[in-house]
């Protein structure tokens, strides 16, 4: 499990290094993770050697946002001036989210093959 993590860990710091060398307008998490999914792209023995320990991770995945909440509440005053448009974002931002979410997913769906199931 260590070294699982450390490999997720490993592409995050490529992805950094990469992006700060560059001077790339992508954030170096995001780098990471496109080559750590072209890795298990060409090698799927990887991805089920990782699969136990990812699904782990992402069990606990909600953890990390106890730190953005403290943040809102220490800064609500602030937030309050900016309400209306902060608002507006990030509903915004999640319905464009779950759309290109579900457009990705039966993307791949259809490259697999597997038939659509859409009710018509």
């Amino acid at each position: 499990m260590i070294f699982h993590f450390g490999l997720f860990l490993g592409f995050q710091l490529i992805g950094e290094v990469l992006a700060r060398t560059l001077s790339l307008n992508l954030p170096g998490p995001v780098i990471g993770m496109i080559l750590l999914a072209a890795l298990l792209l060409l090698h799927p023995r990887i991805g089920h050697a990782i699969e136990k320990t990812a699904t782990g991770f992402l069990s606990h995945l909600s953890l990390l946002f106890v730190p953005a909440g403290v943040g809102v509440v220490q800064y609500l005053d602030q937030i309050s001036d900016i309400g209306l448009p902060l608002a507006a974002a990030l509903l915004g931002s999640t319905v464009l989210s779950i759309a290109a979410g579900a457009l990705t997913f039966k993307y791949v769906n259809r490259l697999r093959g597997v038939p659509d199931e859409t009710p018509e």
